[in-house]
């Protein structure tokens, strides 16, 4: 099974619809968010995507009810408070928005992490934990909206970047 993984989007709509269409068409067949979607409106492509995804509120989402609101208008979109574990494709997957917010013992409790916050792309191993951060999807600070398609079954990743010239205004 592979997932797009998604942080700091922070309202750039074309950016994250842009993402989603490269994730889906490279397989992704759910997304999972790390935070910091920041509005509502900023679901929009998610539920145009119509695909599933699990989410955790960053510390840019003022409005947490407003925007699970707005993630009921669509079929599968699921927002919890950071940090949240599940399981999927036989992983124990944990995500959060600020992987300084979870203890150590925590981390290595989990097969996968996911994490954003930091706005730059970052793959690691710490005890056998695959600990991914997909970047800023919104290239707000980079001026290269990325995203990252984790297969799950065979644990690699590959980092997705839009391309600096089409993104840096």
């Amino acid at each position: 099974m592979k997932v797009g993984l998604l942080s700091d989007t922070h309202d750039r709509l074309d950016a994250v619809d842009e993402l989603l269409k490269r994730l889906q068409a490279a397989g992704a067949t759910m997304m999972l968010h790390a935070g910091d979607f920041c509005a509502p409106f900023s679901l929009v492509p998610f539920l145009d995507a119509g695909v599933p995804m699990a989410g955790v509120f960053g510390r840019n989402d003022g409005d947490h009810e407003g925007i699970r609101a707005f993630a009921r208008r669509g079929m599968g979109i699921e927002l919890f408070e950071s940090p949240h574990s599940m399981e999927l494709g036989g992983n124990r997957i944990l995500i959060v928005h600020d992987i300084g917010d979870v203890p150590p013992q925590s981390l290595t409790n989990h097969t996968i992490v996911i994490h954003g916050n930091t706005h730059k792309p970052e793959m690691k191993e710490r005890e056998g934990t695959l600990i991914v951060n997909p970047g800023e999807g919104c290239g707000w600070l980079s001026g290269t909206p990325s995203a990252a398609l984790l297969d799950l079954d065979t644990r690699k990743v590959e980092f997705i970047q839009l391309p600096a010239a089409e993104w840096t205004r």
